[in-house]
C-alpha cells in the first residue's frame, strides 16, 4: 500500500481549497446578476386622501437628508396625470420614509411654455456638486377628458409630452428650468420619435459619459396616437446636452407591440444595467412585472438570466403581501453606488374602479456580483 507523503498531502489539499475559493469568489457575469427586493416598512407608503401620487425618484443632500421627487395631481379629476400632473418635493431621515411633503417643485407656469401645464415622471441626480431634475413637460388647452373610474386621455397634451431638466445647488432648490426641451421630437417624420419623446432616465459611466434611456412614439401609424411606442438611447459628454440620438430602438420583443415601459438604469461595476417594466409578459412567463436587463454598451441590451424584479404585490414587514393593479415608474436610491432602496408607483381599485395610487420604497435586499 502507498502511503502518500505529507509534502503531497499539502499540496493535494491546497490545490482543492485553491479550486473552492476560486468557485466562491468568482464574481458573476453581468447577465448572471439578480435583484431581490426586501420587505417594505408600512410607514414606506407615502400617500394622500386629495392628491394621485406617482413616480418618486431620491436623492440625498450634504446634510443626510432625503429628498424625493413625484408626480401628483388632484384625486378628484381622475386619472388625469396628462393634463394636471406637478412635480412636487418631500422630505425625510430615511430613503425608506416616511416622507414629509415639502413644496412644488415644477409648479404651472402658463400655456405657452413648453412645459408649462404639466410636469411629470421625475428622475433626480446629482452629478458633479450640482442636482439635475430630469422629467416630461407639456402643454395643451387643460382639458380633463376621462373622469374619476374611466381614464381616458387629452391627445394633445399627450402628444405634446417633451423631455426637459431643471437645474439646482441643492434639492431644496431654487431650481432653474429650461425654456426649451432638453430632448425634442425628430423633424423627420419617419423618424422613431416624431411624435412625442418622455420618461428619461439617465447614468454617467466610469469616463464620465452620460447616456439616456427615453420613451418615444413615431408616426408610421396612422392616426392622432400615431405609433409604435419604443424606447431610444441617446449620449451626452454633458448632463444638460447636447443628446446624440442613436438610431436603433431597444428592449424589443419579438412578436409584442409595446412590450417595455419605465426603464431606469444605472451603471455599475463597468456595466449597464436596467429595472423595466414588462407590459405584458413579453420578456418572462411572469406577466405583467419588473424585470432586469444589462448592457455592456447602454445601445445593445439583453435580458438577465435571473430577470424578476418583482410581480405585481409588495411585501410589507407587519407579514402582508399587498396585490397591487399596478407597481411602475422603478427608481433606485443608489448609494456608493450601489442600489440601496427600489421607488415605486403602485395603485389599488376601489369598489368603483377608481384608481387609489401611491408611492412605496422598497429596500434592496441584494444586488452583487458575487
Amino acid at each position: 500500500m502507498h502511503h502518500i507523503s505529507k509534502l503531497a498531502l499539502k499540496m493535494v489539499l491546497a490545490s482543492l481549497f485553491f479550486i473552492v475559493f476560486t468557485q466562491l469568489s468568482k464574481k458573476k457575469e453581468p447577465e448572471e446578476y439578480s435583484l431581490k427586493l426586501g420587505e417594505a416598512s408600512v410607514h414606506s407608503k407615502f400617500e394622500d386622501k386629495e392628491w394621485s401620487h406617482w413616480g418618486g425618484s431620491i436623492v440625498k443632500d450634504e446634510e443626510g437628508i432625503y429628498h424625493l421627487f413625484y408626480s401628483r395631481w388632484k384625486k378628484d379629476l381622475g386619472w388625469a396625470w396628462v393634463t394636471h400632473s406637478e412635480i412636487a418635493h418631500a422630505i425625510s431621515t430615511s430613503p425608506q420614509g416616511p416622507f414629509t411633503f415639502k413644496d412644488v417643485t415644477l409648479p404651472v407656469r402658463s400655456e405657452e411654455y413648453w412645459d408649462g401645464l404639466c410636469t411629470h415622471n421625475p428622475t433626480v441626480h446629482q452629478f458633479n456638486g450640482k442636482y439635475y431634475l430630469y422629467y416630461m413637460g407639456n402643454t395643451g388647452d387643460g382639458q380633463v377628458m376621462g373622469t374619476p373610474g374611466k381614464i381616458k386621455l387629452n391627445p394633445i397634451h399627450r402628444n405634446n409630452q417633451r423631455i426637459g431638466v431643471a437645474v439646482a445647488d441643492h434639492p431644496n432648490g431654487p431650481w432653474k428650468r429650461l425654456d426649451v426641451p432638453l430632448i425634442d421630437v425628430s423633424p423627420n417624420e419617419d423618424a422613431m420619435d416624431a411624435l412625442m419623446v418622455s420618461n428619461p432616465s439617465i447614468t454617467q459611466d466610469n469616463n464620465g459619459k452620460f447616456l439616456m434611456v427615453y420613451k418615444a412614439v413615431g408616426k408610421q401609424r396612422k392616426g392622432i396616437w400615431g405609433g409604435p411606442v419604443v424606447h431610444c438611447v441617446a449620449t451626452s459628454d454633458s448632463p444638460l446636452g447636447p443628446f446624440t440620438k442613436h438610431p436603433n430602438p431597444i428592449f424589443q420583443a419579438k412578436n409584442h407591440d409595446f412590450p417595455a415601459e419605465d426603464p431606469f438604469i444605472w451603471y455599475q461595476d463597468d456595466h449597464y444595467f436596467a429595472i423595466v417594466k414588462d407590459m405584458h409578459g413579453a420578456f418572462t412567463k411572469h406577466g405583467r412585472s419588473l424585470v432586469l436587463f444589462n448592457s455592456k454598451n447602454g445601445i445593445d441590451w439583453q435580458l438577465s438570466k435571473n430577470p424578476l424584479v418583482s410581480s405585481l404585490e409588495i411585501k410589507w414587514d407587519n407579514g402582508e403581501t399587498q396585490k397591487v393593479a399596478h407597481l411602475e415608474r422603478p427608481q433606485l436610491y443608489l448609494e456608493d453606488g450601489k442600489p440601496k432602496v427600489l421607488a415605486c408607483a403602485a395603485d389599488v381599485e376601489d369598489e368603483h374602479g377608481v384608481l387609489h395610487s401611491f408611492n412605496v420604497q422598497i429596500p434592496i435586499e441584494t444586488f452583487d456580483g458575487i
